[in-house]
This record gives C-alpha cells, structure tokens and sequence, in this order.
C-alpha cells in the first residue's frame, strides 16, 4: 500500500525521537514512510520531496527537527498537506531552540507544533492518523481503540503506589 503519511527527520540522530511516531503509525494500521531530508544539507532534495508529496498520495507529513529546526517550516511552505512539527531535544537548550524555530512560523504556512521530543513523536503520529482517519473508518475505529486502551490502563491501576509507575505512564 502507498503511504499515507511520510516520517521525515533533518538528520539520522533524529530517528531516536521520530521512530516513536512510526510505531504509532503501524500500530493503527497507517501506512508510512520515513526518510531523513536535510533543510540544510540537502534542500533541493527538500524541494523536490514536498512539491512531489501530494502527488505521491501521501496525505501528512510529520518532520521532526532540532536545533535551528528549519525543516517542518520548509516543508510547509512548500506543499498544501498539512505538516506536524515534532521538536527533538537538543544538548545545548533541551530542545526549547527546536520548539520555539517550529511554533513560530509567519502567518499563512502554518505548521501544527507538537511537544519536544518523545511525547510529541507519539502525539504527532495519533494525529496524522486522525487526520487520515477521517476518510478511513478502519483508521479512525483505530484510533478510538487506541485511546479506549489508554484509558482502560488508567482505570485498572490508578494506585501509583502499587504500580510504581503511576497513571500516566
């Protein structure tokens, strides 16, 4: 099957983050790709992947960046799908440059900012696939058992002190 949503990250070191939102994605059964796409190293290969994204079926593109973060915000204004930026931590500002550089694009090539790091790779995928889900019932139907689940751990074992772990893990 084609994808659906494309993964993309600005460098190999930022798979450790975004491969959370890969197993999201295959855990509710939507189809993806991953793919590192420098806005600095390689820009017209940047280029080239967003004006070609539509085109290729794809329907999400989550991109993940740290540091100066330029990549979700140059997706962005480069295709007519929407892009999810995902903040991976840095060493030098804990990802607080990477936030900041994603949420505050110029009006008119908006970017929908998710949380730093791990969490926000997560996030990023669950959204992708209610987006998609909206013309996909078997993606939606997925995704409210995806989050049926989540809430169900919650009241098994809301005691964080026989668990050790807490509800929210």
């Amino acid at each position: 099957m084609d994808p659906l949503v494309a993964v993309v990250m600005g460098s190999k070191s930022d798979w450790e983050t975004m491969s959370h939102a890969c197993e999201v994605l295959e855990a509710l059964g939507v189809s993806h790709e991953s793919r590192v796409v420098s806005a600095h190293r390689t820009p017209d290969l940047l280029f080239e992947f967003a004006e070609g994204a539509a085109g290729r079926g794809l329907e999400v593109i989550i991109a993940g960046a740290g540091g100066a973060a330029h990549l979700p915000g140059m997706l962005a204004a480069k295709t007519r799908l929407p892009v999810l930026g995902v903040p991976v931590q840095s060493k030098a500002l804990q990802g607080m440059d990477s936030l900041l550089s994603i949420v505050q694009m110029p009006a008119g090539v908006p970017v929908g900012t998710l949380a730093i790091g791990k969490a926000g790779a997560i996030n990023a995928g669950i959204l992708a696939a209610s987006i998609v889900g909206l013309s996909r019932p078997e993606i939606a139907e997925a995704v409210e058992r995806h989050r049926a689940a989540q809430t169900a751990k919650v009241l098994d074992d809301p005691d964080p002190s026989r668990s050790g772990q807490g509800a929210g893990s």
